[in-house]
């Protein structure tokens, strides 16, 4: 049994943490730092409830910490859990700067103990069924994958730390990670980057858009994202040579765990046959359409993941120089966008 300290019982921490720790067979969430309200005693009542990292980090049984706190606060907080030598999970994105990145993978390399993101997206339905597609070929060489990450949400909220103008804030930060991440898991990394990341939406403060494009031989990743978004919830396409992949609609689970629905059992994470996606092939008498059932989605793999890599029974399946590779594609495409042009890639992990 890993014990495991959260810190942070925000909405990333209570919705997108807690529930799915708690549901891992071989973790036990034994403390949460909550540094106001009573949430986390209430829903938690067998984990130390403690209103400070240091209180945390004086637990001697936590071997593993969750960091699920405001994006600038990554770095500082990370680094303290790896000097106390905890094993880290840090919640996307990992820090706000490529060469705090760099440092804190070289510290827990130094401590020998595991460090790694939560880009839990990977597991989503939708996208474990496209890399299944990928990986088998089913669609041909690809020319074109396209993802979405739209939404409707034209009012503001001023008093939200991801609307505030400060490091890390801000829609591309939040979603563009999970983009990103996803399209280089996929297809490695481009040969190079353009990007538009902008403000759409009256009176913000932050980026509430963006386009990215990622550039690779025959084929580029579209990936897109906006708050101004009112019509079908498009989430991926995908253009082959041997046929094409379109899926609508979000994945289950990020709905059930705002309900406070909890991961029990193989029903977790299954979608509905009216929003599976299709595949579309060339046919002697024109184009024919087949759904596609998606794969079950299950955020537990992720923790799974980590409860293994830190017995020595596997690797982490998000790897120190993806995550390296995702926060230079953040900060190469945030480069392109201020100067308004493509620029290459040259980093080399």
């Amino acid at each position: 049994m890993i014990d495991v300290g959260l810190v942070g019982f925000g909405f990333a921490g209570r919705v997108f943490h807690a529930p799915i720790i708690s549901a891992v067979q071989g973790l036990r969430l034994s403390g949460i730092v909550q540094r106001t309200g009573e949430d986390a005693a209430r829903l938690y009542p067998e984990a130390a409830v403690v209103r400070s990292l240091d209180e945390l980090l004086a637990n001697e049984r936590i071997k593993l910490i969750v960091v699920a706190t405001p994006n600038a606060s990554h770095f500082g907080l990370a680094k303290q859990c790896l000097i106390a030598s905890k094993h880290v999970v840090v919640d996307k994105p990992f820090t706000t700067t490529y060469s705090e990145a760099a440092e804190l993978i070289e510290l827990a390399k130094s401590r020998e103990r595991l460090l790694t993101v939560y880009q839990n997206l990977r597991f989503n339905g939708d996208f474990r069924t496209i890399r299944e597609l990928v990986e088998s070929k089913r669609l041909g060489r690809i020319a074109l994958y396209e993802a979405h990450f739209d939404r409707y949400r034209l009012q503001l909220r001023p008093g939200a730390w991801r609307e505030r103008p400060e490091a890390g804030s801000g829609v591309f930060f939040d979603l563009g990670v999970h983009l990103i991440d996803q399209s280089m898991l996929l297809f490695g990394w481009p040969e190079a980057i353009a990007a538009d990341i902008r403000i759409e939406r009256d009176g913000a403060a932050v980026d509430d858009t963006f386009d990215v494009i990622l550039q690779y031989p025959r084929m580029r990743a579209f990936l897109r994202a906006s708050m101004i978004a009112l019509a079908p919830d498009l989430r991926f396409v995908i253009r082959g040579e041997g046929g094409a992949f379109v899926k609508y609609g979000i994945d289950p689970q990020e709905e059930a765990l705002k309900h406070a629905e909890v991961p029990r059992d193989d029903t977790w994470g299954l979608e509905s046959e009216a929003k599976w996606g299709t595949i579309y092939s060339p046919g002697n008498a024109g184009t024919v359409s087949e759904p596609v059932p998606t794969l079950p989605g299950d955020y537990r793999l992720f923790y799974a993941n980590v409860r293994d890599a830190i017995l020595g029974k596997s690797v982490p399946e998000v790897t120190h120089s993806q995550m390296l590779n995702v926060m230079y594609a953040l900060e190469l495409a945030l480069e392109s966008s201020c100067r308004q042009r493509t620029l290459p890639w040259t980093h080399k992990s």
